[in-house]
């Protein structure tokens, strides 16, 4: 056999160990999800972790103009960068342009073809009513939120921002956002009487939320049209957001539980990581498939 025959293309080992070193960019993103998991406040056993990537568009808080960076790929920036604000409205435009791409895959994914599992698909309509909180000391606003056809309220709750990591793509349309929060569950029904917290007066604002959700495995993605009203006086303003979310944080909490416990099974010490890659690769598409179109 002749071994300088470009031809002969003999299969290569992924590494001079036989085995792929974890994604850099992966491991950082999943570091940074399960420090915030692991030092967040305890503020009960109700308290929900939710996990988020929103796309949007970083800016030059002076300029106002799009985040130029001499990289040439994806970036990871460091936390807490005061210089920069990320904007998460899209045009009306690209909001249809996402739509028709997910109705069209959600419609694909029930083919016996279709490569991964099939989408689901739901259409609601939420009231968020904001009001502030009785001890003058907390920055978080009370959100009570109703199904806007029904009036039935779904939820009461705080939402505790615990940190964000923003991601830099110089070879996209747009950028996007890692946000970890928590969501804290107000006691009770405040229309029932039910709940200590009764609004002293109006809300200080309200936002109805037209939402399209796709759900797929582990992952729910919303495309929302967001009507914002902060005054009777006040016209209102209409957002357009896509956000993707890990869809079960009972499980997000086990994993990140068991990440490197050499007691755990081996598949229950990687699932964290695993659970994070998916994620990465969901929101990855999604900035990927993005038109002009951002304010």
């Amino acid at each position: 056999m002749n071994n300088n025959n470009p031809v002969n293309l003999p299969p290569l080992s992924v590494s001079i160990l036989g085995v792929e070193p974890l994604d850099e960019f992966i491991r950082e993103i999943a570091d940074f999800v399960h420090h915030m998991i692991m030092s967040r406040p305890n503020v009960g056993p109700e308290a929900r972790v939710e996990v988020e990537a929103k796309v949007g568009v970083l800016r030059d808080k002076t300029s106002n103009t799009r985040l130029m960076l001499p990289v040439l790929v994806e970036t990871i920036l460091a936390p807490n960068d005061s210089d920069l604000r990320f904007e998460t409205n899209m045009s009306a435009a690209q909001h249809k342009h996402y739509n028709t791409l997910l109705n069209q895959l959600q419609q694909q994914s029930r083919e016996p073809s279709h490569p991964s599992s099939p989408l689901g698909y739901k259409h609601v309509k939420l009231v968020d009513l904001f009001y502030a909180s009785e001890n003058p000391r907390d920055r978080e606003k009370i959100r009570i939120t109703q199904d806007e056809k029904t009036g039935t309220v779904l939820e009461v709750m705080t939402k505790i921002r615990l940190g964000d990591l923003n991601i830099y793509c110089p070879k996209r349309t747009a950028d996007w956002r890692i946000s970890v929060n928590l969501e804290v569950p107000v006691p009770g029904n405040i229309f029932r009487r039910l709940s200590p917290f009764k609004p002293a007066g109006p809300p200080t604002h309200t936002r109805k939320k037209d939402r399209i959700c796709y759900s797929h495995e582990e992952f729910n993605i919303d495309l929302t049209q967001v009507t914002t009203t902060t005054s009777p006086n006040s016209p209102p303003e209409v957002t357009h957001e896509l956000e993707l979310e890990i869809a079960r944080p009972p499980l997000l909490l086990f994993t990140a539980s068991r990440r490197g416990d050499m007691n755990a099974p081996e598949h229950e010490r990687n699932a964290f990581d695993e659970l994070i890659r998916s994620f990465v690769n969901n929101a990855r598409i999604l900035v990927k498939n993005a038109s002009d179109g951002w304010h």
